[in-house]
């Protein structure tokens, strides 16, 4: 896959700040059926915790389907999307952070045992995270806890978001439920689809201001344009199409934070040629018309 392309797929924001990167998103509620979280990649690790609801989360080729109370771990890396789980409407709290802000100062018997492994997945989280067993409620006691105090951002909640990671990791190391992810790696025939994947999303997301023709991206596999078609459906759970427009109204969602910036310019310049067509997916997306959003945000809501 060529460097740009796994750019584009690759998640391009910082969370947190550089002196703690650690950030917090709280989603929902999502009605049944609307894309709970697009295909996307980035270097932090993540806890995804679900709130209310159910989402099918995808990690690489794997699937894990978390209901209300659950969790799941994503290393640093790791492409991951997910789903609306049967009829459900969901909502979720996904805390997105750097493994280096474990660092100890000095090369002590904390980074040694612990930390190094953790970011070197030789010794890692668990996933995904129920309660079904002792060791997974204990454990996600301490996660709405952390999830809590990440949301609150109330004074010293960072020593508590830190303090609260080293507390997950010392239960885990007590039980003996850290995993080794060092050496796993997906299939062959896996990691050459999710390849495949990677480059025709890095390609949409290069490309989404202009018009892309189905049969330009199955030209990036290469695959004729019906088994494009399953196959991106396949592993996404979406059409192309479907796909590149939710990527659009992001975008457009961005640029519709600035006040000046005229609505039908923003439907031009995330490629959408008719602005009737840009403002039916925008809502079906969103819940709110493009003008409703821009008055939200105005709002601080």
């Amino acid at each position: 896959m060529d460097v740009m392309e796994k750019q584009a797929l690759k998640e391009n924001r910082l969370h947190g700040s550089h002196q703690f990167p650690l950030a917090a998103y709280m989603m929902g509620p999502i009605g049944p059926g609307a894309p709970v979280l697009d295909c996307h990649w980035h270097s932090e690790a993540e806890l995804f915790y679900v709130t209310e609801g159910g989402v099918l989360m995808q990690i690489g080729g794997e699937y894990f389907p978390l209901r209300a109370g659950e969790a799941v771990f994503i290393d640093g890396g790791e492409i991951h999307a997910g789903y609306a789980l049967e009829d459900l409407s969901c909502s979720y709290c996904a805390v997105v952070f750097d493994l280096d802000f474990l660092s100890s100062a000095s090369f002590d018997a904390v980074q040694e045992k612990y930390i190094s492994p953790l970011q070197e997945r030789s010794r890692t989280l668990p996933r995904p995270i129920t309660r079904d067993q002792a060791w997974g409620r204990s454990l996600l006691a301490l996660i709405e806890w952390f999830m809590e105090v990440c949301c609150g951002e109330k004074p010293g909640y960072e020593i508590a978001a830190k303090g609260l990671l080293y507390l997950m990791l010392h239960d885990l190391t007590a039980t003996d439920q850290l995993c080794n992810r060092s050496e796993r790696e997906e299939t062959s025939q896996m990691q050459f689809k999710l390849d495949r994947l990677k480059s025709v999303i890095g390609h949409m997301q290069l490309n989404y201001q202009r018009p892309i023709r189905i049969s330009e991206l199955a030209e990036q596999i290469p695959m004729s344009e019906g088994q494009f078609c399953r196959f991106f459906k396949a592993m996404t759970r979406q059409t192309p199409i479907e796909y590149l427009n939710a990527y659009r109204i992001r975008k457009a969602a961005e640029l519709l934070e600035k006040p000046h910036a005229k609505i039908a310019n923003v439907a031009m310049d995330v490629g959408f040629d008719h602005i009737s067509y840009f403002v039916k997916v925008f809502r079906a997306r969103m819940q709110c018309t493009p003008s409703e959003y821009r008055k939200r945000v105005q709002a601080g809501e």
